[in-house]
């Protein structure tokens, strides 16, 4: 009956045939390969116990955080960012409709759960204010006077890719809050969109560092004389590895990264774990002073709280000095922060929450009388409006984020950013994979994210009869405990009495 079919036909069977033949022996061979080397090594038990279906467990387990991410995981449940929060930035940064429907997911009696107190008398539309700009850096040659809630906290470049920063550069114009470079340098992408942005300097000094790593005030005055950069702050630790420097690992590191930070290219660069020139407070206020003075801008830092004795001693050593001594800023970070590369005893266990760091560094400003001389920012999983609405609660003057705008960007957090292989381009250095990301889109993302924002805290604010979001009070807000039952925040953090600036004096 074969003989009937054409000869084309025939030939096309045959080939067919051999094809089939070769893939099922080739599968064999490899097969028998794989069992033949599970068997004879011996690094790995289950793979000699049960050759070939052993390699089943790793590649299910990899599959793993997709399933739970897409299939299994409840709305509430992901960490650190659950499937609620991002879908509710994403569709903010599309400028879609974010409204829910039939209740509200989220457990309103569980353990620190915030609850904010609406008021009989909410603030009419017509009866609200504009947020007022807050001035930083009064004694700086060239103070900042900003407005912005939410601002873009810390993300190098190299740790971000080139359109991921022109992105954020370009929506932070549009959107008006202020670009913090991250540790890694002043690259042209950060100047490129036109936005206002804050230099951090890391303990490597990276963009202001001579051939020894120590700071080059010339190149500090190079990049202090560009106008858009407003402000600079010194980073004494980050949430994800407090105690320990930046990673950026040898794949990330171009050569064009390598100019920008000084560094030599394609090598892993790892930062000190602390700035070497500071020991003590004294050093610190020494640090930020010769900064403020070289520089003629605010200067303030960063810091993770764990220990915070150190910071009344700040307070102290500054009535020894003079108001004019004190920081500018102080960025609170949480312990719980995000970073692409950092060691897991650091990020889940060292370091306070900013829930609780937050109220402790204001109650001691204030106690001090130094809360009005030094600005306090917010930082560490603030990506939504009730969230940011907390933070002014408690007595921020600002809030930055990293992650809220990485998800603007497009995150899908696949947890790949520190392998190059980030699947939408955001934290890799990969040409295709960077392709899917376009920084005009992007841009506009980032700008309605900013938006929404400001928008969803001033609900808030209005509801609780206030006229903007900065006149938010302890008051105005509750937190439940353990027991279903809420608090008011000003009970659990009343109000502290301001010292004497003789008594503070004394006791330093």
């Amino acid at each position: 009956m074969v003989d009937m079919l054409p000869p084309h036909v025939i030939q096309f069977l045959s080939l067919a045939t051999s094809a089939f033949v070769v893939v099922i022996g080739g599968a064999v061979a490899f097969i028998g390969a794989v069992f033949a080397y599970d068997v004879i090594q011996k690094k790995n038990a289950v793979w000699r116990n049960y050759p070939v279906v052993g390699h089943l467990r790793g590649f299910f387990e990899r599959l793993g955080e997709f399933f739970r991410q897409y299939f299994f995981a409840m709305d509430r449940e992901e960490m650190p960012f659950n499937r609620a929060e991002r879908e509710w930035i994403h569709k903010s940064a599309h400028g879609a409709d974010n409204t829910v429907a039939f209740g509200s997911t989220k457990n309103l009696t569980s353990a620190g759960t915030v609850i904010f107190v609406n008021c009989p008398f909410p603030k009419l539309t017509e009866d609200t204010e504009n947020v007022p700009r807050v001035t930083i850096g009064p004694f700086a040659r060239e103070p900042y006077a900003a407005q912005s809630l939410i601002n873009i906290s810390g993300m190098s470049y190299g740790a971000l890719s080139t359109p991921a920063v022109r992105a954020l550069s370009k929506g932070a114009a549009l959107a008006g809050c202020w670009l913090n470079t991250g540790e890694g340098g002043l690259a042209p992408y950060h100047l490129e969109g036109g936005c206002d942005v804050v230099f951090q300097i890391g303990t490597a000094k990276y963009g202001v560092r001579d051939q020894e790593g120590r700071l080059s005030d010339d190149r500090l005055r190079e990049v202090a004389a560009i106008p858009q950069v407003k402000m600079f702050e010194l980073k004494l630790s980050q949430g994800a590895k407090p105690g320990k420097g930046g990673i950026l690992p040898a794949v990330k590191v171009t050569d064009e990264i390598s100019r920008i930070r000084g560094i030599p290219a394609h090598k892993a660069s790892l930062s000190p774990n602390r700035h070497l020139e500071i020991d003590s407070v004294p050093d610190l206020l020494d640090m930020i002073s010769h900064l403020r003075e070289v520089a003629g801008k605010p200067v303030g830092f960063k810091t993770v709280v764990g220990a915070y004795g150190w910071l009344e001693t700040i307070c102290k050593e500054v009535h020894t000095r003079g108001i004019e001594s004190a920081p500018d800023f102080i960025t609170v970070d949480s312990g719980d922060g995000g970073t692409g590369a950092a060691p897991m005893p650091l990020m889940d266990n060292v370091g306070m929450p900013v829930k609780e760091a937050l109220p402790i560094v204001i109650d001691i400003l204030t106690r001090y009388g130094l809360r009005e001389r030094v600005k306090v920012i917010a930082s560490g999983k603030l990506v939504t409006p009730a969230e940011v609405a907390w933070a002014f609660c408690v007595g921020a003057d600002f809030v930055v984020s990293a992650r809220g705008f990485m998800f603007a960007l497009g995150c899908i957090q696949a947890l790949k950013c520190n392998k190059n292989t980030c699947p939408t381009g955001i934290t890799t250095h990969d040409r295709r994979l960077q392709r899917g990301l376009d920084p005009e889109d992007k841009a506009v993302r980032v700008k309605n994210f900013v938006e929404k924002i400001r928008h969803g805290t001033g609900i808030i604010a209005h509801s609780c009869g206030v006229a903007h979001p900065r006149a938010l009070k302890r008051y105005h807000c509750r937190i439940a405990q353990g027991d279903g039952k809420s608090v008011p925040l000003n009970e659990l953090y009343p109000a502290p009495d301001v010292l004497p600036v003789r008594a503070s004096e004394d006791a330093a």
